[in-house]
């Protein structure tokens, strides 16, 4: 997919995705590697986002499998369509149970979830899983087989093995530790808060026609906020909200009523805003 580490640079820009290059190099391994790659940080910097670029540079289909508490095999894997098996055993009542059984557990009956339906088929695909520390630790098995061998096991139908390999990508907050076999299968990359420099770049790409230097201010304030005590501190994703926000509002700079007027779209708890209110000197950001 990728020729060089410079190439996931240039091309994952083009698509609106700024890559540090610690992004970048391990993005270049897991193609080159055909390993999956494990994204772990806070929310709000870009862990998702970069596996929609990877599958916007390699005209691949995104493949997502969105984990939460109680995802199964049914949500991830596969099922059977129970429904349809019903009516047609049905409309099979003159059939032995061998006959029938031998129809209604194949392909036609088969509902494919993001697992199957991402090492099926022969058309390129980046296989997102995301979220992966929300799921039950019992759904890494399910992943492990997958990921190890890219195939799995219907015990109605046997193996299926992937004939083309999907690039895949988990993600993770990292609100609970991932088991050791499933990072073992993984490369592993954590992309934090970006430095001053890059963050900057990422507003003007995305918010163009805000002044540059409100962009700076804009940076330096969010910067000043994460070193606060806060319970959920501005993600990069907020920082573009409160600069297309303060754009939308026509502001030239960021004085004490326009920051405590908008301190809600980059602070999501009131404690964090009272706080960031009392605490914040704009004077000295």
């Amino acid at each position: 997919m990728f020729t060089s580490v410079d190439d996931v640079s240039a091309r994952l820009a083009d698509t609106g995705y700024l890559a540090s290059p610690a992004v970048a190099t391990t993005v270049f391994l897991a193609d080159r590697l055909g390993k999956p790659l494990l994204v772990e940080g806070p929310a709000g910097v870009g862990k998702t986002e970069l596996a929609k670029a990877v599958a916007q540079v390699a005209g691949a289909r995104l493949v997502r499998l969105q984990c939460y508490e109680g995802v199964d095999e049914s949500r991830a894997l596969y099922e059977w369509n129970h429904a349809k098996q019903l009516l047609r055993i049905t409309a099979g009542r003159d059939e032995t149970w061998d006959e029938t059984r031998t129809d209604i557990f194949s392909e036609e009956f088969l509902l494919a979830r993001p697992l199957l339906t991402a090492i099926r088929g022969d058309d390129p695909k980046v296989l997102l899983i995301d979220e992966t520390d929300k799921a039950d630790v019992e759904v890494e098995g399910l992943l492990l087989e997958v990921l190890s061998d890219f195939q799995v096991t219907v015990p109605e139908l046997g193996t299926i093995a992937a004939t083309s390999r999907p690039f895949v990508v988990l993600t993770s907050n990292a609100s609970r530790e991932l088991s050791e076999a499933l990072r073992r299968r993984c490369l592993f990359l954590h992309i934090g808060f970006p430095d001053e420099e890059l963050e900057r770049r990422i507003v003007r790409l995305k918010v163009p026609g805000l002044d540059e230097a409100l962009t700076e201010s804009v940076v330096r304030v969010v910067g000043a906020l994460r070193e606060m005590d806060l319970r959920k501190v501005p993600s990069v994703a907020e920082t573009i909200d409160w600069a297309r926000t303060l754009l939308a509002l026509g502001a030239d700079t960021l004085d004490e009523n326009v920051v405590r007027d908008t301190l809600g779209v980059i602070l999501k708890h009131q404690d964090d805003v009272l706080k960031a209110a009392a605490k914040l000197d704009l004077g000295t950001v």
